[in-house]
């Protein structure tokens, strides 16, 4: 149930946060926007409201699965964690325990999610101008028609090593953020949850999950740019090297402060996307626990 939860909760988390996930790609990849706002005016001056939506119906796809294999791999790691060390799997974790747990999940996510995040931005960085913008020129033709389509080419000009661009970076992100995403969220429900209650309520789900997408997301940022920059980097260009070559060239050429594009946007979408993550997963949880019960 842990895999089914998670993917319900993935999904309706990608549809809420995929507009303002599009202007934190933007940014972060390109150097002409003075800011959030100027990104979203650009974006839906020349390519309308579709413009924030590209790529979004692989990608809730692709977050469903990797959401589903994330949290079943956390709890089937945790449980077993607990019973090499407690002698029980349902037995209290440490702190170390739920780090170790979320690191994990965040290494076995990265496999499956560097292909569908290669796609994702390629196609986030696209431009097609809407026809009401340009109606007087012909509309040229993109170069990617769709999530698939994007794989396919891909895979075609640059080879099986195209689709995990950015691998490196990702796993440095995901181990480390993950890590902190689930012990905050575990911390912050334990905290905050009454003594003598077994289970913490929805409103402390909603705060912990949000507050842990923040933390976690904000102490991703710069390795989030890196990923970001070095999976837009096309056949053709090669602009970096690898992960530390691609750091030294954006911090010469846009000091450290290029780390950091996108921050306040990673907050301000992590904190409803997450919120929707862990209250649809307890929900679904508990409805079928209380199910089963009945049963």
């Amino acid at each position: 149930m842990d895999f089914i939860a998670g993917a319900i909760g993935g999904g309706l988390s990608t549809a809420v946060g995929y507009p303002l996930d599009t202007v934190k790609v933007r940014i972060q990849t390109e150097g002409h926007y003075n800011g959030i706002w100027h990104c979203i005016q650009e974006t839906y001056r020349t390519e309308r409201v579709l413009g924030f939506y590209k790529g979004v119906s692989a990608s809730v796809f692709t977050v469903s699965l990797i959401s589903s294999v994330s949290f079943g791999t956390y709890r089937n790691f945790l449980c077993n964690i607990c019973k090499l060390r407690y002698g029980a799997a349902d037995a209290k974790p440490s702190g170390l325990d739920v780090s170790l747990a979320g690191g994990a999940a965040g290494a076995v996510r990265v496999v499956l999610m560097t292909p569908s995040e290669v796609a994702k931005v390629r196609m986030q960085t696209q431009r097609n101008p809407h026809s009401s913008v340009t109606p007087s020129q012909p509309l040229s033709k993109p170069k990617y028609r769709g999530s698939l389509h994007c794989l396919k080419v891909i895979a075609k000009e640059e080879g099986f090593g195209g689709l995990y661009k950015g691998c490196s970076a990702l796993l440095c992100r995901d181990c480390s953020s993950s890590a902190i995403y689930f012990l905050t969220y575990s911390s912050l429900c334990d905290w905050l949850t009454p003594a003598g209650k077994n289970k913490p309520g929805f409103l402390v789900v909603l705060l912990s999950g949000g507050s842990a997408g923040v933390l976690a997301w904000g102490l991703a940022t710069p390795l989030d740019v890196l990923k970001s920059r070095m999976q837009v980097d096309e056949s053709g260009q090669h602009k970096y090297k690898g992960l530390i070559h691609c750091a030294r060239e954006s911090i010469r050429k846009e000091g450290l402060k290029v780390l950091f594009k996108g921050l306040g946007l990673n907050c301000i979408r992590a904190f409803p996307v997450n919120m929707v993550v862990f209250v649809t997963y307890e929900a679904v949880l508990r409805f079928t626990e209380h199910f089963t019960k009945q049963k």
